[in-house]
């Protein structure tokens, strides 16, 4: 169950930045999870202090690949690639854009050391099951760099946040990426951060993004603490983003379910226990999305492009939490159906054009009302029940993990 007192400690540290002048847009990434192995190869081209070379290390023959990250990173340090900050700080990280509505949008949260927690302890809480990671990856990428590369995105569930954010900090440096602007100002104040960590503090902080990451941090922490007997260490937080959980303040997309496993047949038939499938959706086009959230409705995408409306049936799904994602995972229970996960109707459509897939369901966003009912409730979603955008960028700030809190 969700904390009933306070929410976790935000602190500031000194981050590392990349020094004034450089070329933002050489050096700053998506988040690694979002990279296929090309998206990586060539923003690796791009700059030869691109971020992924830290982040997604590719090692010299003979060399392990995360000893490289971290001799690399050293490198950039002593040659004054990265520059610490000589105070504590926080950052305001604001994007603005237009989303998939047409509507223009101004986000803005604070990059700070979000403590972790134990699990189950409140205060920090997930919002959704996991889906099983079999790499150690970020953990061996942390041991090996004793730093934090990619925030954790956390909503504030307090109120407060977007108003504590709204003065101007000191303009660091602006990065535009995929139609999004991304802008980092820099927060050295005591008074102004303190004022910001109380807001964040007053009540539990929801992970929107980064449950692994965060699982990471944790990991990491008591492996920090049982070395050592220690817990001072900067170990005790972890990088974070926190905004605030309102409306204006979110843009969620869905996250479609890809269907394996099964013939078209078995699928549409479990499909009609629950659901009655309508004809007429047509071919899947960028209306779709906007038809699924006014009929309330999902839709079945077949590789030939064609959809078919998928309309709950009344009393089908008494006792089922009125997600799209935990409708479809109710009725596929059971059926040997193997489901993957994938953003964007183009993306989907992509995806079944290689022909190893039966179909796809698109479903709807889930709404800022479910997800306030998570934190509320202490309840948890299926797996891939949100896509919030835009993407972090990684590079903006690192967090060090070798000096004391």
């Amino acid at each position: 169950m969700p904390s009933t007192s306070r929410g976790p400690r935000l602190r500031p540290f000194r981050a590392w930045r990349y020094r004034v002048g450089t070329d933002l847009e050489a050096v700053i990434a998506p988040p690694y999870d979002v990279l296929s192995s090309e998206d990586a190869d060539a923003l690796r081209a791009r700059d030869p202090h691109q971020i992924v070379h830290v982040d997604l290390p590719v090692a010299p023959p003979g060399e392990d690949r995360y000893a490289a990250a971290a001799r690399l990173l050293r490198a950039w340090q002593d040659d004054g690639v990265l520059v610490r900050d000589p105070r504590p700080s926080v950052t305001v990280y604001r994007m603005t854009f237009r989303d998939a509505t047409g509507r223009d949008r101004a986000l803005v949260g604070v990059l700070g050391g979000l403590e972790v927690v134990d699990e189950g302890a409140g205060r920090v809480l997930p919002h959704e099951r996991t889906t099983p990671k079999a790499s150690t990856d970020r953990l061996d990428l942390t041991r090996a760099t004793q730093a934090n590369l990619s925030p954790v995105w956390g909503l504030a569930v307090g109120a407060g946040l977007t108003d504590a954010l709204a003065e101007p900090g000191e303009a660091l440096g602006v990065v535009h990426a995929e139609g999004v602007e991304h802008a980092v100002e820099r927060v050295e104040e005591p008074a102004r951060i303190a004022a910001i960590a109380e807001v964040v503090g007053a009540a539990d902080v929801l992970i929107a993004d980064g449950h692994h990451r965060y699982g990471v941090a944790r990991a990491y922490r008591d492996e920090v603490r049982a070395r050592t007997g220690r817990t001072d260490t900067a170990a005790e937080d972890t990088l974070a983003f926190v905004g605030e959980l309102v409306a204006d303040q979110l843009a969620i997309e869905a996250i479609h379910r890809i269907v394996r496993g099964i013939p078209l047949e078995a699928l549409q038939h479990a499909l009609a226990r629950d659901f009655e499938l309508v004809p007429g959706a047509g071919p899947a086009r960028a209306s779709l999305l906007a038809e699924l959230r006014a009929r309330g409705r999902l839709a079945l995408l077949t590789p030939d492009g064609e959809a078919t409306w998928l309309v709950p049936r009344e009393s089908a799904f008494a006792g089922v939490r009125e997600l799209d994602g935990a409708l479809l995972e109710h009725t596929l229970a059971g059926t040997g159906a193997l489901v993957d996960y994938q953003h964007g109707v183009d993306q989907v459509r992509a995806e079944l054009a290689r022909g190893e897939a039966t179909a796809a369901v698109l479903i709807r966003p889930t709404s800022l009302a479910e997800i306030q009912r998570t934190a509320a409730e202490g309840l948890l979603m299926p797996p891939k029940s949100t896509f919030f955008t835009p993407k972090l960028r990684t590079g903006l700030v690192l967090r060090g993990l070798d000096e004391p809190a």
